[in-house]
């Protein structure tokens, strides 16, 4: 994933949120929204209740790395905003490549 294919504004991200559409699990919740570029936009949100610093890092780095060997999955014309739960803590890196790409298949993004 490049640089520019991050959310960066604080605002289109709470606006991903607050007006997109959501599917989730126990693990995770992603959050989409259509857009008129062809290019996909991805944010990773990981709350302070999971760990310190160094734990939300490797969860964002580690979601990073699914993303971009599952880059095909996600449907064009969208931002994507995924936020961990704390519960993710309990998987390896393995099952938990398996339970996100559960999820998006699972969801219906159009």
């Amino acid at each position: 994933m490049k640089k520019r294919d991050i959310v960066r504004s604080n605002i289109l991200f709470n606006d991903i949120i607050n007006k997109g559409k959501r599917i989730c699990n126990k693990y995770f919740l992603i959050c989409y929204l259509k857009k008129d570029f062809i290019k996909n936009n991805y944010g990773i949100a990981v709350g302070k209740k999971i760990g310190n610093a160094v734990t939300r890092n490797k969860l964002k780095r580690q979601v990073r790395n699914i993303i971009i060997k599952n880059i095909q999955l996600f449907p064009n014309y969208h931002n994507y905003i995924i936020i961990c739960k704390k519960e993710v803590l309990e998987l390896s890196y393995l099952k938990m490549e398996e339970v996100l790409v559960s999820l998006i298949n699972k969801g219906e993004i159009k």
